[in-house]
């Protein structure tokens, strides 16, 4: 079969051929339709991703059609079309995943391919409302803004959220998903145009983190809200505690701008304000997810469609961050 392979840990991206996966004990092998890259994606080309291993398969989002199961399988799963959940051996526990937890497509094969064997247990039927495509693109990200939003967040219909950065696909995900439930979303983001784009898809104000004194000006002219959703950290976060009310929340899954952070201490102890990690989510979390999906019949938004042969050069272009929305890769 064909498939994206990071060849070597320096980054080289490869359209080469690989061995076609088999149907272990447990295994469906999934014959892919569509893949979506994920930031992830980028970072492990860049070597900015713990124990990297080549030669490996990546991807961590597809969705397909099952063509064979091994033992212990229910046959009922051949020939449907389904979506698979990259959150691997979460744990027992929901508070956070355990140590063995591990994200399709490092160190394990993934989606960036014709064909993958996964856990059947990591299979859902793709909802009705979604083309195939949009399958793809909706469970890391969805999953990871459902988690950020809900069970870590706890984002209510009469709250206030600020979404940082958005036109990346968790953010703009997680816009939706706020706007379902009715809550006020408000956006930030370097682009005008992304800043736009957003409010047509229900954000009721942007504000360009660019500009000078910028969270003045957003107080100013929105108010203080409940909660934060934040995945770039870096020497900007500091201006983000200013903006949330007291006893309000801030829920960080990335940190897309560096390690280092700005900590104004005084407004966490002040404002007793709580700083909230997220990361993907547990088994019950994409159970929910989907769920919420087909309820909101939610649709990711989906920057361009890209033929898997030319995924390598899809990668790169996400130095600069240019999309809105979703990267997806068409596979034949």
């Amino acid at each position: 079969m064909k498939a994206l392979v990071l060849t070597s840990t320096d980054g080289t991206l490869e359209f080469t051929s690989m061995e076609e996966p088999g149907a272990g004990p447990g295994l469906a092998v999934i014959r892919l339709q569509a893949a979506a890259l994920n930031r992830r994606d980028f970072w492990i080309t860049q070597g900015g991703y713990p124990n990297i291993q080549a030669p490996c398969i990546l991807g961590s989002d597809g969705a397909g059609i099952v063509e064979t199961v091994g033992e212990g399988v229910d046959p009922c799963w051949l020939g449907k079309q389904v979506v698979i959940n990259p959150s691997l051996n979460w744990g027992d526990s929901q508070e956070a995943q355990g140590e063995n937890f591990r994200i399709l497509g490092m160190p394990d094969h993934g989606t960036f391919a014709e064909k993958i064997a996964v856990p059947a247990c990591q299979l859902v039927e793709k909802p009705a409302h979604l083309t195939v495509h949009e399958a793809a693109a909706l469970p890391l990200a969805t999953l990871t803004a459902y988690r950020a939003l809900f069970p870590q967040g706890r984002l209510q219909s009469d709250e206030s959220i600020l979404i940082t950065g958005i036109g990346g696909g968790v953010a703009t995900v997680a816009l939706k998903i706020a706007h379902a439930i009715g809550s006020r979303v408000l956006v930030s983001s370097s682009s005008e145009d992304k800043l736009a784009r957003a409010i047509s898809l229900g954000a009721s104000a942007g504000i360009n983190y660019t500009g000078k004194n910028w969270s003045e000006r957003f107080l100013a002219a929105n108010g203080s809200v409940d909660l934060v959703l934040d995945s770039a950290a870096g020497t900007g976060f500091g201006d983000l505690l200013p903006l949330v009310r007291p006893g309000g929340r801030v829920v960080s899954y990335g940190g897309t701008a560096g390690p280092a952070v700005t900590f104004p201490i005084r407004y966490h102890f002040w404002n007793q304000l709580q700083l909230i990690g997220s990361t993907m989510g547990s088994p019950a979390d994409f159970a929910a997810m989907i769920a919420f999906a087909e309820k909101h019949e939610l649709r990711p938004e989906i920057d361009s469609i890209t033929p898997l042969a030319e995924g390598a050069g899809l990668i790169q272009s996400m130095t600069g961050s240019p999309q809105f929305g979703k990267l997806v890769l068409e596979i034949a």
